[in-house]
């Protein structure tokens, strides 16, 4: 954790302050200077971690999953800039990572290791194979990477009645108590945004019927309620698949929102994902761009106001703006009402970038820096400052647009060597199990366990504002 302590204040009367980045989000290359700084930063920091882990590719001291996301800001900042410095560092940092099996799961992690974790891995290997990363010859590609971790979510779905009737637990292992008990909404979005996003690039249904399994079961259990958009972060399966932790993180929404835009667009824009999608971000930008910093400016709720945002919540906020990037091209609808807050946020991202040496901080909406700094809040200013060229891929202030505009797919650009097989030491594609239809009383039942099992969470709750745990 990178919150500042007694002594970090102290120092910093010591410490010479910066003016920040100055960013002009309508000014391309005023975006690809802010990222090109801050990419800069990040690996800077990437390069100097403990020890313990320094000369271990793509490892984070006390953490994995950071790994995932660190690569994925990367891989899109070499997509929306062209630098390509640090592609040899992703190479090698992903491919360290892959496990024996090919699908994220290295003995190293695979003990502590949580479904939403490996999910972000796999994220990464599918911006690769979207944004056109290059293979990295004798290796396996990104596209079979991504393929084996799909298989794995498979393997792990449960269908038993005293197991919810489906969905991924948070962690994989029960050594893992508490988060063993739990199904979360990450791990399960995660997953459908997985699929979703094979299924569009491979044109395979195989992949859409999960993503619609996983997208029903969500509906049907009290993790979200389909008419209000209130997405909670957990259940309990020893709770009847109740007690529903009500805390509210940004990137539940922002992944269920991707892996919606994602469904939208393989089918044309069925009315039932667009539905989704305006209901959860309605929920996002409410929530998430507070109307008393302006409407427009990110901040994580839960943790921001008071301190307290832990490694992993600080990189939630380049979550969201990596994701509303694809949202806004995926679902063009969208375009409009992304824009301003993706720009106004990579502003304010650059006005927290006034540390010494440019260091940045995570409160966006403060214009001096809040005096924290580490790797995670380059990653959000970075991912802050590259998806917002999103808006300039048509041409503009000189700016080179990407060859496709939209995420590419295997007919479309996209070359990728695919393995369906990918991660199953028997071969073969895994099946679909059938889902259980989500009806009226679905919903109905969602919510008396709501009711009845609200008072239940106090204790877990408690437990969670902490912070996870992260292998």
């Amino acid at each position: 954790m990178h919150l500042s302590n007694l002594l970090s204040f102290q120092l910093l009367a010591l410490a010479p302050f910066t003016a920040g980045i100055t960013v002009d989000a309508d000014s391309a290359q005023s975006l690809k200077d802010a990222a090109t700084t801050a990419a800069a930063s990040a690996v800077n920091y990437y390069n100097n971690r403990d020890p313990s882990v320094r000369n271990i590719p793509g490892q984070f001291y006390n953490t994995w999953w950071e790994g995932g996301a660190f690569f994925t800001f990367l891989i899109n900042y070499w997509h929306w800039t062209g630098d390509d410095q640090y592609n040899d560092l992703v190479n090698k940092g992903m491919l360290n990572q892959k496990g024996d099996a090919n699908d994220f799961d290295p003995a190293s992690a695979s003990m502590y290791m949580g479904n939403d974790d490996q999910e972000f891995w796999a994220l990464a290997a599918t911006t690769a194979i979207e944004q056109k990363f290059p293979d990295v010859p004798n290796n396996p590609s990104w596209l079979s990477l991504a393929q084996g971790a799909f298989n794995d979510f498979v393997a792990r779905w449960e269908t038993d009645k005293a197991s919810c009737g489906g969905g991924l637990r948070w962690q994989v292992n029960s050594i893992q108590g508490s988060g063993y008990n739990a199904k979360n909404s990450i791990s399960n979005a995660g997953f459908m945004q997985l699929a979703a996003r094979l299924a569009r690039f491979t044109n395979n249904q195989t992949y859409a019927d999960w993503a619609d399994t996983v997208w029903d079961w969500t509906m049907s259990v009290p993790l979200l309620d389909n008419q209000t958009w209130f997405l909670n972060d957990s259940i309990l399966i020893n709770q009847n698949c109740g007690a529903p932790n009500d805390q509210q993180w940004s990137y539940n929404y922002g992944s269920y929102i991707a892996g919606l835009a994602y469904m939208y667009n393989f089918t044309n824009g069925a009315a039932r994902y667009k539905t989704g999608i305006d209901g959860l971000m309605g929920q996002l930008f409410e929530r998430f761009f507070p109307a008393e910093y302006g409407s427009n400016t990110l901040s994580e709720i839960s943790c921001e106001p008071y301190g307290t945002c832990n490694r992993d919540q600080i990189i939630y906020k380049g979550l969201i703006t990596n994701w509303l990037s694809l949202v806004a091209q995926l679902a063009p609808y969208t375009y409009g009402e992304i824009e301003p807050k993706m720009k106004k946020s990579a502003e304010a991202a650059g006005t927290q970038c006034s540390g010494p040496n440019n260091e940045c901080g995570i409160v966006w909406h403060n214009t001096t820096w809040d005096g924290t700094d580490g790797i995670e809040q380059e990653m959000a200013a970075l991912s802050a400052f590259a998806n917002a060229l999103v808006f300039f891929q048509y041409g503009s202030s000189g700016y080179t647009a990407p060859e496709t505009p939209a995420p590419v797919t295997s007919t479309t650009g996209g070359n990728s060597t695919s393995d369906p097989s990918g991660g199953m030491a028997g071969g073969g594609e895994q099946t679909v199990p059938q889902p259980k239809p989500v009806n009226t009383g679905d919903r109905a039942g969602a919510a008396i366990l709501t009711v009845i099992f609200a008072t239940a969470w106090i204790g877990m709750m408690v437990w969670v504002a902490y912070g996870e745990f992260r292998f």
